[in-house]
């Protein structure tokens, strides 16, 4: 997967829509920060259209905004190749009978990476710090891939640091979950610990791990939000569709 970059790229001839693909969610913040992404994108390239819609719960639904679409791309603003990327937005693309392809989920982008890390130095952590543990609290699946590679942003997450450990923990779904991720760090010798939450924005899940880390006395990060390089990454998937798409 390549590495997202903040570019800017001349106008091309024929310019796609970008339907920025969210999940949705009852709490507004979640949106919110899908709108802030797409604003983003706009002052990046001022004469690219781009679309926010969601899956579910939040307006405007991904199958309206398709609808009567000709040519565009679909991006999932989602970190986790699963269920929403495979199945819900496949399915929705053929309900609404737009003239779109879908490019690849933002995934474990180093740029994300990037992001997260930011998100942990704003927290006071310093990538030399001995005896730290990181629990990388995420959404899990039913997908075991999707679960391994989102199990790899802990292990890249600790390269290169001094820190006891970082472990991934999964905030829905499957083991390990954010206790289990917290005793198997203090096993290891971790000190002190900090989650760091790999989400785009805030949420009713990550208010439940927030409320976890008050309880136990944990600090925890901030998601990725609206970041330069999370923009970068939306185009980055967009960019390559597009290339595929006029190289077909």
């Amino acid at each position: 997967m390549r590495t997202a970059r903040v570019v800017t790229v001349p106008a091309p001839a024929s310019r796609p829509t970008l339907v920025l693909a969210a999940h949705g969610s009852v709490d507004p913040r979640s949106a919110a920060v899908t709108h802030a992404v797409a604003g983003r994108i706009r002052r990046l390239r001022p004469w690219l259209d781009v679309r926010a819609a969601f899956l579910e719960k939040t307006d405007p639904n991904l199958r309206d905004v398709l609808t009567g679409l000709r040519d565009g791309v679909v991006v999932p603003f989602l970190l986790a190749d699963a269920y929403h990327a495979r199945v819900d937005i496949p399915e929705m693309i053929e309900q609404s009978g737009a003239r779109v392809d879908q490019a690849e989920v933002l995934g474990e982008d180093p740029a994300l990476l990037s992001v997260l890390r930011q998100r942990l130095s704003e927290a006071g952590v310093s990538p030399d710090e001995e005896g730290l543990g990181v629990v990388v609290a995420a959404v899990g699946s039913s997908n075991e891939a999707a679960n391994a590679r989102t199990g790899d942003v802990a292990c890249a997450l600790g390269i290169g640091t001094r820190w006891a450990g970082a472990e991934v923990a999964f905030a829905t779904g499957p083991w390990p979950n954010v206790a289990d991720a917290v005793e198997r760090l203090r096993a290891d010798g971790a000190r002190k610990l900090v989650i760091a939450p790999w989400f785009l924005a805030h949420g009713i899940i990550t208010d439940r791990v927030a409320s976890y880390a008050a309880a136990h006395g944990i600090p925890m990060a901030e998601p990725l939000g609206s970041h330069n390089l999370v923009a970068a990454t939306v185009l980055d998937r967009f960019d390559a569709m597009s290339v595929v798409s006029a190289a077909a």
